[in-house]
């Protein structure tokens, strides 16, 4: 199929949520001189213009990091991702690109640290290739199926790592992959941080994948969700999204909640916005 582009998104409401989290995930693990590795499922095209090209269909980042990256009331679990946004538009008065999850990434990657970027879409994977060509031994691009590709990454080799999973979810079939990676990534290396972003959308798919997800054998997990509006009369479109981490770091949950209520505030599109925060340690 793939015919999902994530440029169409880029910026937008779900993308704060996903990168603020990742975000916080990473500089955690910076607090430890022992390098990491982060591995990245669907790593998408790396970086994505605002200006030109699909981001300018439906200017979906007008309403999630445009309304947010010039604010001087951040707090402070919001700062350093935003201040990466900054850092790729310097010198600009207005937005003309957006990280994506693997730039982010790199932002707050130290010199032993390695990306290892997986995308299946050929164009995709191209461009993500030219946008890391400089990164040299330090980031690998593999264009492959991240699913299928996590027995070749996991255990990595520090014994530390974050990874991302966020695939399109275009095929149903995406959420029961979900589960079924989660599950086999846990055995392999049941200590890595693991990050899920998924959509929330009028299926009955959504609620089963994280059913399946809160009954994997873990440590812990998190999971927080945002939702920016309404969900549609007629079922169709994204209304909101969420994040589910496996063994999240003990400070994730406090920022969190700093965090949330801001975005509600500021992202929000109706009276529904909401989010939720849930918890669970065995």
């Amino acid at each position: 199929m793939l015919s999902y582009r994530h440029a169409f998104h880029a910026g937008n409401h779900a993308d704060v949520l996903k990168h603020a989290v990742e975000v916080l995930l990473l500089d955690y693990l910076n607090q430890k001189e022992k390098p990491w590795w982060y591995i990245d499922t669907h790593a998408g095209a790396g970086v994505y213009s605002l200006t030109e090209g699909y981001a300018t269909k439906n200017a979906e980042f007008e309403s999630g990091i445009a309304r947010i990256w010039q604010r001087n009331d951040l707090p402070d679990a919001l700062k350093k991702y935003v201040q990466i946004v900054k850092t790729l538009n310097a010198g600009q008065d207005q937005l003309m690109f957006y990280p994506g999850s693997p730039f982010v990434a790199q932002a707050l990657q130290r010199f032993d640290d390695k990306l290892r970027l997986f995308e299946l879409h050929t164009s995709d994977a191209k461009l993500l290739a030219d946008n890391f060509a400089s990164a040299g031994k330090r980031a690998q691009v593999i264009h492959a199926d991240g699913f299928a590709s996590i027995k070749g990454v996991l255990p990595p080799p520090p014994r530390r790592s974050l990874m991302l999973i966020d695939p399109p979810y275009e095929d149903k079939h995406d959420y029961v992959r979900v589960a079924d990676t989660m599950k086999l990534a846990l055995e392999r290396f049941a200590t890595g941080v693991y990050a899920i972003w998924y959509p929330q959308l009028a299926r009955v798919e959504v609620q089963e994948m994280l059913e399946k997800l809160k009954k994997i054998p873990c440590k812990g997990w998190l999971h927080v969700s945002l939702t920016v509006q309404t969900p549609s009369a007629d079922g169709f479109g994204m209304h909101g999204s969420g994040m589910f981490v496996f063994n999240p770091p003990w400070t994730l949950e406090k920022d969190l909640n700093t965090l949330m209520p801001y975005l509600v505030k500021h992202l929000g599109l109706d009276s529904r916005t909401r989010y939720t925060l849930e918890s669970h340690t065995s």
